[in-house]
């Protein structure tokens, strides 16, 4: 199983709206794509408390390395990746295979 983690920071303001309506956007689009996407077995985002310095963190589990592709490369994803870019100032990516 792979652990897919990133930790975004958003501008206070885009074409699309706020920080915090952004963030809402950005959350249900991440999370709605469970289901959707064969591999993703897990998508929940946390908005940031201020101390954090990041604004969200997306926490994913998916299949294999295989099923994280195929996720980075669907149709719905790019869709919902598409309102991230134009949201964030920054971003910081994390991947690791769960070991047991």
């Amino acid at each position: 199983m792979i652990r897919h983690i990133v930790l975004w920071k958003l501008k206070d303001q885009t074409e699309d709206g706020t920080k915090a309506e952004n963030a809402a956007a950005i959350k249900a689009g991440l999370e709605g794509l469970v289901g959707k996407i064969d591999g993703l077995l897990r998508a929940e985002v946390t908005v940031g408390i201020p101390a954090s310095g990041y604004d969200l963190c997306l926490f994913s589990e998916l299949r294999d390395t295989e099923a994280l592709a195929f996720y980075r490369d669907h149709p719905l994803h790019k869709e919902v990746q598409a309102l991230v870019h134009r949201s964030m100032t920054e971003r910081v990516a994390f991947d690791g295979e769960i070991v047991c």
